[in-house]
């Protein structure tokens, strides 16, 4: 989730945020988005072969589709070496990533008697947790199946058990999955699902992760950069925020933008929202910091989605100026409506400059295919923050609590076209490549601004940067999480 906050976003260090952890007993636990990928897609494959037969999921004798992929995770009743054999199919498949954390506890001296006692603790929570993953995956085949009482019943289970406070990374992400997976199903009952979403909150949580990651700072200071190239000796410019929210990157926008050689241009930007209120504080504060600067710019408040925009004429188009539109994607909420619409409106435009910034999980499909894609790509996040924050660190529980929770619940409990009755594109890359846009690629002062911001956080940290195929990713662990990519219309308007 990225998105607004203050308006003095600077580039600090996390460091303040890392208080409390000793980095001697830093535990690495972090490779369960790996055991998620590799067991999500083996859920895949099992339900492709037991959809052809007929399949009686039945509560009283447990026996379905996840019940029999799963029955190894189940805890063993019996003898001493079924006991002892209880993790079944996780601890074979997570037997990999303890073993080369073991290496990791011999170098670091956790390989001696109280180091043993620190890994036995760690261990025995992130077990549990993969565990309860394990009840959580019978869960989405249960939904998947429409087998709903089933479905609440193990998700009842998990709300009871799984706490999203643990030491266990697992574990939280189960906490978050199961209370959005139980909205899923009471919506399903009564037949209603709408996001809440408040505002305050997420007001503090970007505040909070814009500190304690590079997510945020990475999409929006790529896209001011690639704003900037692509406007460079314009006189008179025009920026469309496609959900501008608190409008937290354009400031340092501004701020390059008046200390121009040739002087500031004229900026007028129109950010798009839900809410009137917001787009017009907003607004006031974005002007009132251009007047600082003694830049002149212009706000235009417009409270819908672009999708649901039929008349050009509501953005307040100008003959003259050069036009780049910004789209930030999260998924707290649909910003843009039927994706269709957005895409006939932007080819409508032909902006000079168009920059995208993408989460890195699908949106499109099943719910099956939506929970695959999203407990791979959350189960990263987690990890990327409980590697280096502490379990009880408060910036990170309000931003799990109050942005990522957001995402999951809208991505599992309110989305998909069941819901919608819309199909999201998967990639919105493809689709300007495909209709009358050109990629411009990523400049190399993109890169080393991009770089610069990793090199806030140590390596340890396990963030990466690829640039691949004129955009760049960033990743964690090899995992990419987020994509900025820049376009141009094939005759844009000027």
């Amino acid at each position: 989730m990225l998105g607004g906050g203050s308006h003095q976003e600077q580039m600090n260090s996390p460091s303040n945020a890392m208080s409390g952890i000793d980095s001697d007993n830093v535990l690495e636990r972090n490779k369960l988005s790996q055991w998620v990928e590799h067991v999500t897609k083996q859920l895949i494959q099992d339900l492709t072969e037991y959809e052809n037969e007929t399949i009686n999921f039945q509560a009283e004798d447990g026996a379905g589709v996840a019940s029999v992929l799963f029955d190894e995770l189940q805890p063993k009743k019996g003898t001493k070496k079924d006991s002892g054999e209880s993790l079944g199919f996780v601890r074979h498949h997570s037997h990999q990533w303890r073993t080369d954390n073991q290496i990791e506890e011999d170098k670091n001296g956790l390989g001696s008697e109280s180091g043993k006692g620190l890994m036995i603790n760690a261990r025995s929570a992130d077990e549990s947790g993969l565990k309860l993953l394990g009840l959580l995956l019978e869960s989405a085949a249960a939904i998947s199946l429409d087998n709903l009482g089933e479905a609440h019943r193990m998700l009842l289970e998990l709300k009871q058990t799984a706490s999203p406070y643990s030491s266990s990374c697992a574990e939280r992400v189960v906490a978050y999955f199961a209370m959005a997976m139980s909205s899923r199903v009471i919506n399903s009952w009564l037949g209603v699902s709408s996001p809440l979403i408040n505002c305050n909150s997420l007001h503090d949580a970007f505040q909070a992760y814009n500190h304690i990651s590079p997510f945020v700072k990475f999409a929006h200071f790529t896209s001011n950069q690639a704003i900037l190239e692509a406007l460079h000796h314009h006189d008179k410019v025009h920026i469309i925020d496609l959900d501008i929210m608190q409008g937290l990157q354009w400031p340092a926008l501004f701020h390059i933008l008046a200390t121009r050689a040739e002087g500031p241009p004229h900026v007028r930007m129109t950010g798009l929202g839900s809410s009137m209120e917001l787009l017009v504080e907003t607004g006031n504060q974005l002007s009132n910091f251009a007047r600082r600067l003694r830049m002149y710019f212009e706000f235009h408040p417009v409270d819908k989605k672009c999708g649901d925009i039929a008349d050009i004429s509501q953005l307040h188009m100008r003959r003259g100026e050069a036009l780049a539109v910004h789209w930030l994607q999260h998924s707290l909420y649909d910003t843009t409506g039927p994706d269709w619409k957005t895409l006939r409106l932007l080819q409508g435009l032909s902006p000079r400059v168009i920059t995208l910034v993408e989460q890195e999980i699908a949106f499109e499909g099943s719910f099956l295919d939506r929970f695959v894609s999203s407990l791979h790509y959350y189960s990263t996040i987690f990890d990327s923050l409980g590697n280096f924050l502490a379990q009880d660190n408060p910036a990170r529980h309000k931003v799990e609590h109050s942005l990522l929770h957001g995402e999951i619940n809208n991505v599992l409990a309110i989305g998909g076209p069941a819901r919608t009755g819309e199909n999201k594109f998967r990639h919105w890359r493809s689709e300007l490549s495909t209709n009358g846009f050109v990629p411009i690629p990523i400049s190399k002062n993109s890169l080393a601004q991009a770089q610069l911001i990793l090199n806030m956080f140590p390596p340890a940290h396990g963030y990466s940067l690829e640039q691949r195929d004129g955009t760049l990713r960033l990743g964690w662990k090899g995992t990419s999480l987020y994509t900025a990519s820049a376009w141009t219309s094939m005759h844009p308007l000027t």
